[in-house]
């Protein structure tokens, strides 16, 4: 026997149809746009927590590097010029210093901004918007 199927009950009309697909309209889109920062925030995360890492790293080999490399040059001119030594390695540092500064405030600066991807999304649903579509 043939089942009979009932049509579809037809989608209301009307202005509180209209308002009630406006809000669905609304509400999906706000939920894709939280989606969206969701994710760029976990990037984000992921981003600040590679970037400590790779900080941690780096000091510390460094900070054993040039320890050691003082300490052998220190040794070897301790009779002769140690004072000059001194001077000569701590002016070396501070240079090196200041120059860690510079290059790290260029890499920060090279960095794309947090969230790029949502201010994209809603300025692209404000023109949709604002052209009537």
């Amino acid at each position: 026997m043939l089942a009979v199927r009932e049509p579809a009950p037809a989608p209301p009309t009307g202005f509180v149809a209209a308002l009630r697909a406006l809000a669905d309209g609304l509400l999906a889109s706000l939920q894709e746009r939280v989606e969206l920062l969701g994710l760029e925030l976990q990037e984000e995360k992921l981003r600040l927590i590679q970037l400590f890492a790779w900080i941690r790293v780096i000091v510390f080999t460094g900070i054993i590097a040039l320890t050691f490399a003082s300490l052998a040059l220190v040794y070897y001119f301790w009779e002769s010029a140690r004072l000059a030594v001194l001077a000569l390695l701590a002016g070396a540092y501070a240079v090196a210093f200041v120059a860690g500064l510079f290059a790290f405030r260029c890499f920060v600066a090279r960095q794309p901004q947090p969230f790029e991807g949502t201010v994209q999304e809603l300025t692209a649903d404000r023109t949709c918007i604002r052209n009537g579509n």
